[in-house]
This record gives C-alpha cells, structure tokens and sequence, in this order.
C-alpha cells in the first residue's frame, strides 16, 4: 500500500515543496514592484514640485473637483482617512491646499486648492506624457501601455467591491 506523500517527503534540498510560495509565481508581486517602478519614473518630475506621488493623486482630483471632503479623498484614492491626514496637513503646511469646516456639516473637514495648488497644474500636466514617452522610450509601445489599463481596472473594481463587503 502507497503512503501519501508528506510535506517534509517532498522537501529536498535546495527545492521548495510549494511552488505557488516561489516569487516568480507571483502575480501580486509584479503589480507591487511595477507600482513602485512607475512611482519612481515619477518622482524626478514629482521633485521639480516639490511633491510625492500621494499628494500629486490629491492634487489631481481637487484639480478636477476642488473643495473635496478628506473622506472622499480618501474613498477615491482607497486609501484610509487616517493617513489622509497628515497628507494633507503637510500639503496645507507647503502652501499647496487649505482647509476649512463643512458649513453643513462641522464635522467633514473640506479640502481647497491653494493659488500655489491651482499653478501647479499647467506644470504636472506634462508629467503623464513625459513618462510614457519614457515607457516608449524602453520599448513598450502605446498600444500595450494601453492595453494594461482595461484588466488593472478590473483587478481595482473586484478588490474594491470584495473589501467594501466584508
């Protein structure tokens, strides 16, 4: 009769006896290093502003919506409201936005783009275009820089909605 086959059987020396746990075999971890790559490409132009890549993502929605709530920020960005805070205090101290009370409600506290926040824009517009021209520049073309948006986002939509149930 055949024994079934142990854990500490199919250790060798040398081998890994799991290899879903080898780091070539992960998906996670190439969207965590392809992440903090593309930060990187960012922050030579990111340093021109004075600004890191998280405040560079709050500048970017006040500048499609100014006068956010901290909340909303947060939810946008999924990220905690606790580590919005000290962002934005940071970013107050810099001059880039304010803050002031919700008039209707006390306790949501409203983030406003500063005139030094608002002159930034036309400075970070060209940011986007200068790192896909480095991409392009290393080989990839538009068309595959294009197409990794679709299943990124879906990856982004599915984890979001499987978090927010729990």
């Amino acid at each position: 009769m055949a024994r079934e086959e142990s854990a500490l059987d199919k250790v060798k020396l040398g081998d890994m006896a799991y290899e879903q746990l080898k780091l070539d075999n992960q998906v996670c971890f190439r969207l965590y290093a392809v992440s903090r790559l593309i930060i990187q490409g960012y922050q030579p132009f990111l340093s021109k502003l004075g600004i890191t890549y998280t405040q560079y993502l709050v500048l970017m929605l006040l500048w499609e919506h100014d006068n956010m709530p901290v909340n909303d920020i947060a939810k946008r960005l999924l990220l905690e409201t606790n580590t919005m805070t000290p962002l934005i205090k940071r970013m107050e101290a810099d001059g880039i936005v304010s803050r002031k009370k919700d008039e209707k409600d006390g306790r949501k506290s409203i983030v406003c783009l500063t005139t030094k926040g608002r002159n930034m824009e036309a400075e970070a517009a060209k940011i986007p275009g200068c790192l896909v021209k480095e991409l392009v520049d290393l080989g990839l073309t538009k068309e595959v820089i294009e197409s990794l948006v679709p299943p990124i986002d879906e990856i982004i939509s599915k984890m979001t909605n499987r978090i927010c149930k729990k």
